[in-house]
């Protein structure tokens, strides 16, 4: 069938509305009508070239939408049922059967391939355009930045009818990696303390999931004074304006040594040193912004040797079937609220939505489809 997407023809292009060919659902596949997707750095970066989906191709990875078709086998979902997108996983490594499927083996293939990694259509694409043959699609298994996608029918998660949505779709990434470091992968304990570097989407999402911790101690750190007053709204005891601030110095006078976690959610490699500076020993660093591929950062050996603890997240740990569902019920009881973190964008307008994430004047865009 025909539909339309944003498709980047290369490194560094902007976004185009065009007719793409989708193909009909392969096995264990469904084919989904979008009504949102979320739009993340990851796509930007993408976009930029730092991760390597090959271009042209389609990206967007935060989407929501409604079940049209299921392919042969699929007996999870049915036409009409209203779904998130989720992170595909092959559901075989040693990861995925210890319920770890974000750490899937595959994961950078499922990911960033641009085709079908497992199923008997593995290694095509069902996005095809004139005579151009293939397009990159399945970006992080599902290329939202369109009106139909090609989806992992195990990737999926019910949506409530109580929820609007087109609101949902980032929780399968960006809310869900922040609030997931903090309450799958970190689990402060009573008393501990914590600061976030960087409080856009994923910065303010740990924060608001730190609320629900009994961590007492919630440090945000930001160079926009606007970002600041929202952590504060959200949960944050304590800001550091980071411009021209000597910020571990400031960290030790809050919390009296050194903070417990750091969480990095700009993927900006001083500020992932920085931020290791604010831990001290047992404390750990959390890794959850995305730098360009190849990106390294250097740490004090011998102040790392002394039990200071790193650690790497990829969209919050847990499984999307068992985190979303407790994400959308803080909501509902008020100790999520996401929803005011959002402004809605037509497709056509989304390098608008790209510019405005990146300045600082929206948290969190969401491009819907036409319909």
């Amino acid at each position: 069938m025909k539909i339309r997407a944003a498709v980047v023809e290369e490194i560094g292009a902007p976004f185009r509305l065009q007719d793409v060919e989708l193909a009909e659902p392969e096995r264990g596949e469904v084919r989904v009508r979008l009504v949102a997707s979320g739009v993340c750095h990851t796509d930007a970066i993408t976009r930029d070239g730092d991760m390597p989906l090959p271009l042209p191709g389609i990206l967007g990875h935060e989407g929501a939408g409604v079940v049209e078709q299921v392919g042969p086998g699929v007996t999870s979902v049915a036409a009409g049922d209203r779904v998130i997108l989720g992170w595909p996983s092959c559901g075989q490594c040693r990861n995925c059967l210890d319920g770890r499927p974000r750490y899937c083996a595959r994961t950078g293939e499922a990911l960033v391939s641009g085709r079908r990694f497992r199923g008997e259509a593995a290694g095509t694409s069902a996005y095809t355009r004139g005579e151009t043959g293939e397009l990159s699609g399945h970006f992080f298994g599902q290329s939202s930045f369109a009106t139909h996608s090609i989806v992992l029918a195990d990737a999926l998660v019910p949506a409530p009818d109580d929820v609007p949505l087109e609101l949902l779709g980032p929780l399968a990434c960006g809310l869900g990696t922040g609030a997931g470091a903090v309450l799958n992968e970190t689990r402060p304990e009573p008393g501990s303390s914590l600061v976030v570097f960087g409080v856009g989407a994923v910065g303010l999402a740990a924060i608001m999931a730190a609320r629900s911790t009994a961590a007492t101690t919630i440090i945000a750190v930001d160079l926009h004074d606007s970002r600041l007053e929202l952590a504060t709204r959200y949960g944050a005891t304590h800001t550091i304006n980071s411009s021209g601030a000597d910020v571990p110095a400031e960290v030790r006078r809050i919390t009296g040594d050194a903070a417990d976690y750091a969480f990095e959610c700009t993927g900006v490699i001083p500020v992932v040193e920085q931020a290791a500076e604010c831990v001290g020993m047992l404390g750990t660093l959390v890794l959850i912004g995305g730098a360009p591929a190849q990106a390294r950062f250097s740490l004090d050996h011998l102040r790392t040797l002394w039990g200071k603890r790193v650690i790497g997240v990829l969209g919050g740990g847990s499984r999307s079937t068992k985190f979303i569902p407790a994400l959308i019920d803080l909501h509902r009881q008020g100790r999520f609220p996401f929803d005011e973190l959002v402004r809605y964008y037509g497709l056509d307008e989304i390098e608008q939505a790209l510019a405005d994430s990146r300045s600082g004047a929206v948290v969190k865009p969401i491009v819907r489809m036409p319909q």
